[in-house]
């Protein structure tokens, strides 16, 4: 009777396995009341609705007004606070004005220093920064006040660096690594950051070498929830989501660990970025890694972090993390495929029908594996075909993005059931095991060099294997005991197969579908023998129809979740029009009063508005030219022309006449510059391949300054080049402030809209060409 229940119970166990899973992985319990000598959530949260009740983009009125209060706060803490201010230009041509604010708690040694680090300017034009990075802050300032109540010695001197100007270029960070005489002596930072409003807060570690000793003290501070692996540290290292703590490494070679969560990944950098959003649970994580950390690094000799080992390293829903040296991966590897062939060699020992059946397993193996992947990516562009909508959101994730995870993910296994429902002989279940596993050692091999990280995906392998073998002993293996042995597999995986398509968008809803068909083909010798598999997968298709419809019922924008769109005026000077312009893919009420219901189609766009996602402006009207006043420009030759190097110095200088946001300037990239300095300073070449390339010579695109403009400063070029090829600049003077402009009269959102988040949005820009009238006269 147990036997014949096991179905069942085993199918229970593993949901409630899954929910533990989650459940498990960070605080729950939000204390109303705590210590004043204990980390507080609700403490940290008071700062974060102070700091992002509104938006705080670098120059901003209420940029300074963050700014002052997290100094006031570090000062009631009885700390002496001090402001770093520069110009700081990066190897992109970013420029801005940076203030840094720093503190620091003195240790009674002369160690290395401890970094507490986030930051506090706020993305773009609308976003509050809650999340990113008011609860990094927030997380700082409570953590430091419960620090400083126990009083207790400590030999590390801690400082508190909340930077400026991050959103637009890591500039703050570059500031103090080049400029402050702190940065000199650091050993360690901790950074807090965010990609998103909630979820666990990863661990991802920055290092110039090996992470042994990182990963071992990590062990040693003992955080009650770490969620961390090497893979995702991989996949990080590859994608261009570089933070403050990437500029610590690669400039000041300071070893580090981030935090960051990315859940609820729709309201990274929007105006839903609010206290409101931000998940309690999210900022508890956060002070759960804070205070551990703190309390170890405290007295820890920083100046031994630095290894010339890497450890792979995955954590446990124990709370433990299991590392072990990179060098381990190819002795694992080979034992692996040793150990398969081994029991190739048996299987075909004991059933000389064996090989015969795992070539039958081929034929479920591919349809499972190619057609739960091409019906998932065709279904999502279905739904992308019937809500054209989502196309909206820049990065990809929708508002009703968990419930389309959900859907696809049951779709998957509904599918996968059905497949080996039709292929359910019990006597040649071992025989189908052996083309997933071969698939698995492949993908064991390929990723142990392009994506090292991941070397721990041979274990379920292994494990796999010796179900094989335990199958071909016993035609009816205990199936507790398979599920004691496949559970691994679910811990290594399940955090990808769900966090795929949160962190890269729901185009990455297919690869969700890959991963855990792998899992349900190494999860064999359990479903295998189930005679209900058609019931199984019925169920899980029904599931699947509930979810999807549930989804389309949460597919409309509202008041909460609202349509981002954009509207962008451009006057341009020389043409002596204005022009009204939008990043959107549909007209919506309140952009049709510019475009029409029928709006004009930009074919070929201007490649000078292009976002980080590659979007670009869609519509065009003709709009109204109003008196927005112009920059003061001057463009004059300063020196006399050198004969020998044929070249001449000229200066540049260009004045706002209105409050303004940014400036950029753009010229033919085959303009190379011999020398080009900005208000001062010239930035450092970028490595590509082989060859070194610089924003300013050996140019690889017509951008040639971003400035982010602080107080209206003058921006003031001086260039070195030849007289023959003088170039002609295209300046775009741009300010935030569309909705406020009294010429322009533009109203007010509805209420279930919100700006376009990663463009240039709610912008008035003047376009100007700049080049001299005449030739200058070579002296």
């Amino acid at each position: 009777m147990f036997r014949k229940l096991s179905p069942l119970i085993i199918v229970i166990f593993l949901g409630l396995f899954i929910w533990y899973l989650f459940y498990s992985s960070m605080p729950r319990n939000i204390q109303m009341e705590a210590n004043e000598n204990e980390f507080s959530t609700l403490r940290a949260f008071e700062h974060v609705k102070n700091l992002g009740s509104e938006p705080h983009n670098i120059g901003s009125s209420s940029h300074s007004r963050a700014r002052n209060y997290i100094v006031n706060e570090l000062q009631e803490l009885g700390l002496e606070v001090q402001t770093q201010e520069g110009y700081v230009l990066d190897n992109a041509g970013v420029l801005s004005l940076a203030r840094n604010i720093l503190a620091k708690i003195p240790g009674s040694g002369d160690g290395r220093s401890l970094v507490l680090m986030s930051h506090y300017d706020s993305a773009g034009h609308s976003s509050p920064g809650a999340s990113d990075a008011a609860s990094g802050v927030g997380t700082i300032l409570e953590g430091v006040r419960a620090f400083l109540s126990n009083n207790e010695d400590h030999d590390n001197d801690i400082i508190i660096l909340i930077t400026d100007a991050e959103e637009i270029g890591l500039l703050g960070a570059r500031l103090f690594v080049k400029e402050h005489a702190w940065a000199q002596n650091v050993g360690l930072a901790l950074n807090f950051e965010a990609r998103g409003s909630g979820g666990n807060s990863y661990m991802l570690l920055e290092t110039n070498r090996g992470n042994a000793n990182l990963i071992k003290q990590f062990k040693l501070a003992n955080p009650r929830f770490p969620v961390t692996n090497s893979l995702a540290y991989s996949i990080y290292k590859m994608l261009p989501n570089d933070t403050d703590l990437t500029v610590l490494r690669e400039e000041g070679n300071i070893n580090g660990y981030n935090f960051a969560f990315i859940d609820d990944h729709f309201d990274y950098h929007t105006a839903n970025d609010t206290p409101a959003n931000l998940d309690l649970e999210t900022l508890a994580h956060q002070g759960s890694y804070l205070m551990p950390l703190l309390m170890h690094f405290k007295d820890a000799d920083l100046s031994q972090l630095d290894n010339d080992q890497d450890h792979i390293y995955f954590t446990l829903p124990t709370g433990h993390i299991i590392s072990y040296p990179f060098t381990w991966t190819t002795p694992l590897l080979f034992v692996g495929v040793l150990l398969f062939i081994m029991v190739l060699i048996f299987g075909y020992y004991k059933n000389r029908s064996f090989f015969k059946s795992a070539l039958r397993g081929a034929t479920p193996f591919f349809i499972s594996l190619i057609g739960s992947a091409i019906l998932v990516f065709l279904l999502w562009e279905f739904s992308l075909m019937i809500y054209p909508e989502y196309r909206e959101i820049e990065h990809g994730f929708t508002y009703n993005g968990y419930w389309y995870i959900a859907s696809m993910l049951f779709l998957t296994l509904a599918f996968n059931f059905m497949v080996y429902h039709q292929f359910r002989e019990p006597e040649r279940q071992m025989g189908y095991m052996v083309f997933p596993l071969i698939f698995w050692l492949i993908i064991c091999a390929v990723v142990a060099f392009i994506l090292p990280g991941a070397g721990y995906f041979i274990i379920p392998a292994i494990l796999a294997t010796i179900q094989l073998a335990i199958m071909i002993i016993q035609k009816k293996p205990d199936p507790y005991l398979m599920v004691l042995l496949s559970l691994p597999a679910l811990i290594i995986l399940l955090p990808f197969i769900t966090q795929f398509p949160v962190a890269l968008g729901l185009k990455m809803l297919f690869s969700s579908s890959i991963l855990l068909t792998f899992l349900f083909l190494l999860f064999l010798p359990v479903f295998g023998f189930f005679k209900q598999k058609k019931g199984i997968g019925l169920l899980c298709f029904l599931v699947f129809n509930i979810l999807f419809i549930t989804a389309h019922f949460k597919s409309s924008f509202s008041e909460e979740r609202q349509k981002p769109n954009s509207l962008v005026y451009v006057h341009d000077v020389d043409e002596r029009s204005a022009t009204w312009n939008s990043y959107d893919g549909m007209i919506d009420p309140w952009t049709e009063k510019y475009f029409g219901s029928d709006p004009e189609i930009i074919e070929d766009p201007d490649a000078s508005f292009e976002s980080k996602y590659r979007s670009n402006f869609t519509f065009r009207a003709d709009a109204p030219v109003v008196g927005i006043e112009e920059p003061s420009v001057i463009l004059e030759q300063v020196g006399s022309r050198d004969s020998v190097s044929n070249t001449a110095i000229y200066s540049l200088k260009i004045a706002p006449n209105r409050e303004i946001n940014r400036i950029e300037i753009f010229a033919d990239r085959d303009i190379n510059f011999k020398e080009f300095k900005v208000n001062g300073l010239e930035a450092d070449s970028t490595s590509l391949g082989n060859q070194n390339f610089h924003v300013f010579t050996k140019r690889w695109n017509n951008r040639l300054l971003t400035y982010h403009v602080v107080n209206r400063d003058t921006l003031r070029i001086e260039f070195k080049v030849d007289p023959e090829k003088l170039p002609v600049f295209t300046l775009y003077e741009a300010s935030y402030d569309l909705l406020k402009n009294d010429l322009l009269k533009v109203p007010q959102r509805e209420k279930n809209m919100m700006p376009r988040p990663f463009v240039l949005n709610d912008a008035v820009i003047i376009k100007k060409t700049i080049g001299f009238k005449t030739q200058p006269q070579n002296n």
